[in-house]
């Protein structure tokens, strides 16, 4: 009897860490083939699945310097597309046009490092046709999603990455937002 708990207990404690291990892993190995699909575009500059039943492609890198971190930015932000990276949210501007180009991302996977991006930190962002457009962080926020509405027809050009907070919490989700709210400085 002691011995049925005993491997019971172990594959119970199997089955949560492979449950925990999941979507990083699969994160990460969506952002390899983000990469080669990113790679083919810029070669061909059409819009390349990165998976023959992928309803996406790549909209555009983000590159986090202070973090030592990039990603390649999905065209989409639904839940599953969230699943594999970051999503551009529809009606955002495109990079370096005039309007909020507003990306999300999970605080466990591709948007964790963003605990470490302050004011004054560049960003960048890598378009298919080969611009690098420079952002400079303006500042970082926490707002309640349920009050706080962002304007994503401004005037000027800028980038604002969001993720769920706190960093640490056991539960996803949850109404609380951290952005990364940056200007476009060069283009």
């Amino acid at each position: 009897m002691r011995r049925r708990l005993a491997l019971l207990l172990a594959a119970a404690g199997l089955g949560l860490l492979a449950w925990g291990l999941w979507l990083p892993v699969k994160a990460a190995l969506a952002q390899h083939l983000l990469e080669r699909a990113w790679s083919r575009m810029q070669v061909g500059g059409e819009a390349v699945r990165p998976w023959p039943w992928a309803d996406m492609h790549p909209a555009f890198r983000l590159v986090l310097p202070e973090v030592g971190e990039a990603f390649i930015v999905l065209d989409a932000a639904s839940g599953e597309a969230l699943a594999f990276g970051p999503g551009l949210v529809p009606r955002s501007a495109p990079p370096g046009e005039p309007g909020v180009t507003l990306v999300g991302a999970h605080r466990d996977t591709q948007f964790v490092g963003l605990r470490n991006v302050g004011p004054g930190d560049p960003l960048v962002v890598e378009t298919v046709d080969g611009r690098r457009l420079l952002y400079r962080v303006r500042e970082t926020a926490v707002v309640d999603s349920r009050a706080a509405g962002l304007r994503l027809d401004r005037a000027a050009s800028l980038l604002v990455l969001s993720t769920c907070w706190p960093f640490d919490a056991v539960a996803p989700g949850g109404p609380l937002r951290f952005l990364v709210v940056a200007d476009l400085v060069a283009p």
